[in-house]
């Protein structure tokens, strides 16, 4: 018995020994890097490209990426980003040369926004938005807003992120880069009102945090996200309060099944609707939306399957 115990004993060691190690190599590692591939891109910029870009930066960048005294990309603490991931800071993404990404060029930046590998290989974490489904069209006007006077350059250093281990982890096991778009990637049918309303939810994130959590959503193909716009996402505002994602499935009782288009485009483009607030931080109201598009958005989400979900969230 007493063999049994010692050998038993050494083996618990070795493992704790082994499992030591590896998160020891996870946190001098930090997170991981890869290889930047060579692709061919040529911006083609214009006013009305331009014009688009600052729309869909927007609503993509602006809400991380804003100083809020000074109204420019340069970057903050992002004091709404779970505290399981660490510090984290968004960067500046101004024009300068030093700080910004002057120096970049376009073809690094087009690589980062697709596939979230930076200029120098390093991954950029979930917290980083990753543009697999944009149209190369809509890329292109992103970045022709980014190199634009709008986006003035301002010579404020970054500050490191410091992620906790559980990031590098994740980083290393889980969270992978995205590929590369192999083929174009069309715009879609403005026509079509539910192509259209698909193509906005899913590049302008919605689906990411109205489905069930973001460890089980599924960013290649966003509808086999689970619970896939039923909500329950655990988000913060911004003094760390845990807001739940609102249930917007066409579910009667505990989605927006009983709302109509109006009520839906008025609450997201201005937060409100006729019996109070309809949104709270994170989500803040889309006001550069059109009223065809947000009321587009609305009659994708009429096409889902129903989730019954009950959310604590404002008086409708």
């Amino acid at each position: 018995m007493k063999k049994v115990l010692k050998y038993l004993g050494i083996a618990v060691l070795a493992l704790l020994v082994v499992a030591g190690g590896f998160l020891l190599f996870i946190s001098l590692r930090g997170i991981p890097h890869y290889k930047v591939e060579k692709i061919t891109f040529t911006l083609h910029s214009s006013p009305e490209s331009i014009a688009r870009g600052q729309k869909l930066a927007n609503m993509l960048c602006a809400n991380c990426h804003r100083n809020n005294e000074t109204g420019l990309l340069t970057g903050k603490l992002m004091t709404d980003a779970p505290a399981e991931f660490g510090k984290i800071y968004s960067q500046n993404i101004t024009q300068d040369p030093t700080y910004g990404i002057g120096e970049w060029t376009d073809e690094e930046l087009v690589y980062l926004l697709r596939t979230g590998i930076k200029r120098d290989g390093q991954y950029a974490p979930p917290y980083m938005a990753k543009l697999a489904h944009m149209a190369d069209e809509d890329i292109n006007a992103i970045i022709s807003f980014l190199r634009s006077d709008l986006n003035k350059a301002a010579a404020v250093a970054d500050q490191p992120c410091e992620p906790a281990l559980l990031t590098k982890f994740l980083c290393l096991v889980a969270f992978k880069p995205m590929p590369y778009p192999t083929e174009k990637i069309e715009l879609p049918d403005t026509n079509n009102m539910q192509e259209l309303g698909k193509y906005f939810a899913i590049n302008l994130e919605c689906f990411s945090c109205h489905s069930a959590d973001f460890a089980s959503n599924n960013y290649l193909e966003p509808e086999k996200s689970a619970g896939y716009f039923g909500g329950g996402t655990k988000t913060l505002n911004l003094s760390g309060e845990v807001i739940l994602t609102a249930n917007i499935t066409p579910d009667k009782e505990t989605g927006i099944g009983n709302w109509t288009k109006e009520e839906f485009v008025t609450a997201l483009k201005t937060g409100q609707v006729k019996n109070g607030p309809a949104l709270r931080y994170p989500m803040i109201p889309f006001t550069q939306l059109s009223d065809k598009e947000a009321g587009a958005i609305f009659e994708y989400l009429q096409t889902i399957p129903p989730i019954k979900h009950a959310i604590p969230r404002p008086t409708i």
